[in-house]
């Protein structure tokens, strides 16, 4: 375990100075140790005073993936100091890297773990949902990763900006939610909910079972971030983004000059 914390700690070590890293994945054999290397940078940020407040699936979209080069989702997790309300704007240190994506968010209302979960059984046991960006960001210099990287990288998890409005829709509803981003007001993405795995609900209950196996589960209260409904969209300084989800309602993020 020596190697995964020394990894962990690099990878943290890189959000306080800022200072990229090159792929970790040749010092990581396999999924199951990049999540060993996560799970110890969580234990540390914890450690620290950070609060989890939900999790984040990634890499759910095929546009993404292909952009990426890997072929299945992951996951990670969110700290209270990463959500940001409506309209927010997020400072040029705050993400390295940054890349937005436009995501229908979950608030759980009662606890989900177990195997074979359903998206009726997502349903059931969520609150609400409201319309959210996901700032990704990447320790890993020139977003050169594979699996283990952004595994390991707490899923290329950096901030997550939360729309006002709160929903609850169907399974159906879910996969016809239309989206579309624009970025310093013109058209940058466009998709809708069965961009996620066929469903957002699909998304969640592959969570909810992966954190299951690892010990663990969705919880009452938990923000979660359901995965991408298009391609990330590189952010600059100074850009805005716009993002519409029809009846779910909308959100923005500007990033400071």
């Amino acid at each position: 375990m020596a190697a995964t914390d020394d990894i962990a700690k690099k990878i943290i070590a890189a959000y306080r100075t800022r200072v990229l890293l090159e792929p970790v994945r040749t010092e990581i054999k396999g999924v199951a140790e990049a999540y060993a290397v996560q799970q110890a940078a969580v234990e540390i940020w914890k450690s620290q005073g950070r609060t989890i407040a939900g999790q984040k699936i990634g890499l759910t979209a095929k546009a993404v993936q292909e952009q990426l080069g890997v072929n299945e989702p992951d996951f990670g997790t969110l700290f209270a100091d990463m959500i940001l309300a409506d309209g927010a704007t997020v400072s040029q240190t705050a993400v390295l890297q940054p890349r937005i994506e436009a995501e229908i968010a979950f608030v759980m209302k009662t606890d989900l773990r177990g195997d074979n979960i359903t998206p009726e059984q997502v349903i059931a046991a969520t609150d609400y949902v409201v319309p959210a960006i996901e700032i990704c960001g990447s320790r890993i210099a020139r977003w050169d990763i594979k699996i283990e990287d952004t595994i390991a990288d707490n899923a290329s998890a950096g901030l997550v900006v939360t729309g006002g409005k709160r929903s609850k829709l169907d399974i159906a509803g879910l996969a016809d939610a239309a989206m579309t981003i624009q970025h310093n007001g013109a058209p940058a993405g466009s998709g809708n909910g069965a961009a996620c795995l066929g469903n957002p609900a699909i998304a969640v209950a592959w969570l909810a079972q992966a954190l299951t196996r690892f010990g663990g589960g969705l919880r009452a209260g938990d923000l979660v971030m359901s995965g991408a409904l298009s391609k990330m969209v590189a952010a600059a300084p100074g850009d805005k983004f716009d993002v519409d989800f029809g009846a779910l309602g909308t959100v923005s993020v500007k990033f400071g000059a």
